[in-house]
């Protein structure tokens, strides 16, 4: 394995920074949940057909790249793609040994440099801790990005602190969207204060602006991720989900999300354009309420891939909103009632990889 080149610069100094979600894909990375995980007590068996319809539709769009211990384990996620009928043309597998599936947060943060002809790419390895240290082990989660680097033969930064990819949004322009409930909390970066936070946030990720929401939705164990609250689907909009019934556990911390976004302004000082989404309502199982939301939708080349819940009243003015503020993409809703059980879903599972 050749030696990763480690620049002593940041990525901001060097030219680089996140491309937002909506830019074009080179493919999606995922790693594949083990059964004897933590993600998934007595029903993993359930999920498989709701993960197996995610790769189907990413694979439909871009390359799967999904991570696996070993060629055992290869031949038995093939297996399960084909009992659901996904073609696997579009599926490559790697040898990188995970803990949980969760990839958005243990995976690999691409970042981007002009270049001539095409940009050049590299890697920001962010700490990882299983979300302030509740579920050991994660060592294999850790070094992710950097067996993912060394596959592509990519530099890798590292900045030296925790960070999890669904903790921060992007409007392409400059801005990163994060939540202070997540982001503060000593059982991340302990010692580090907001402006140190948006420092890093800047300075690794290539951006200039930083906006703060409140607190998470009820159920979410990563202590509020933004990518449960409210996304960008373009530079100027912001869509954040609003819970309809007053007497629900979300129905406040939502409102007060709202206000902060209302006042909140762009890298520009401009005021953004905000969609409202329903929440699903209470979704439960096994009488533990778990995080369900449409923000956890994720882009794919050419659409946007949407959880559902099996509320059909929500479910459709979810994806109608959505796909009447993204006319040039196709919405597509996807059954994830099973694999929100791991209190995760869509965007939790990908992380993508930019085109370069």
């Amino acid at each position: 394995m050749a030696k990763l080149k480690r620049p002593a610069k940041t990525p901001k100094a060097l030219g680089y920074h996140f491309p937002p979600e909506w830019a074009p894909h080179r493919g999606t990375w995922l790693s594949w949940p083990r059964p004897e995980g933590i993600s998934f007590p007595d029903r993993y068996h359930t999920i498989l057909p709701n993960l197996a319809e995610i790769v189907r539709q990413i694979g439909k769009r871009e390359r799967v790249e999904i991570n696996v211990p070993n060629g055992n384990w290869e031949r038995l996620v093939q297996v399960v793609l084909r009992e659901h009928r996904v073609p696997l043309d579009a599926v490559h597998f790697h040898r990188i040994k995970t803990n949980e599936c969760w990839c958005r947060d243990h995976g690999p943060a691409f970042v981007l440099k002009p270049g001539r002809g095409k940009q050049r790419a590299a890697v920001v390895d962010w700490g990882f801790n299983a979300w302030g240290g509740k579920y050991p082990p994660w060592g294999d989660d850790d070094v992710v990005p950097t067996q993912v680097a060394a596959e592509r033969e990519l530099p890798v930064f590292e900045p030296g602190i925790v960070m999890e990819g669904g903790s921060v949004d992007f409007n392409g322009k400059g801005t990163v969207l994060t939540t202070t409930s997540c982001l503060l909390n000593p059982n991340r970066n302990p010692g580090l204060g907001q402006k140190q936070i948006e420092r890093f946030l800047c300075d690794y990720y290539g951006q200039s602006h930083v906006v703060w929401l409140g607190q998470g939705i009820v159920g979410d164990d990563t202590d509020g991720h933004i990518d449960d609250l409210a996304r960008f689907l373009d530079p100027r909009t912001v869509a954040i989900g609003l819970e309809d019934d007053p007497q629900d556990d979300n129905y406040h911390l939502l409102q007060d999300n709202l206000q902060m976004l209302e006042a909140a302004r762009d890298q520009d000082g401009r005021p953004f354009r905000i969609v409202k989404l329903p929440m699903p309502g209470r979704v439960e199982i096994e009488g533990q309420r778990v995080p369900a939301t449409y923000l956890n939708f994720y882009f794919v080349n050419g659409a946007l891939l949407v959880p559902t819940y099996g509320h059909k009243k929500n479910d459709r003015r979810a994806l109608e909103i959505l796909q009447a503020n993204l006319p040039k993409r196709e919405v597509v809703g996807v059954d994830c009632r099973a694999l929100i059980w791991g209190l995760g879903s869509i965007h939790c599972l990908t992380q993508q990889e930019p085109r370069f």
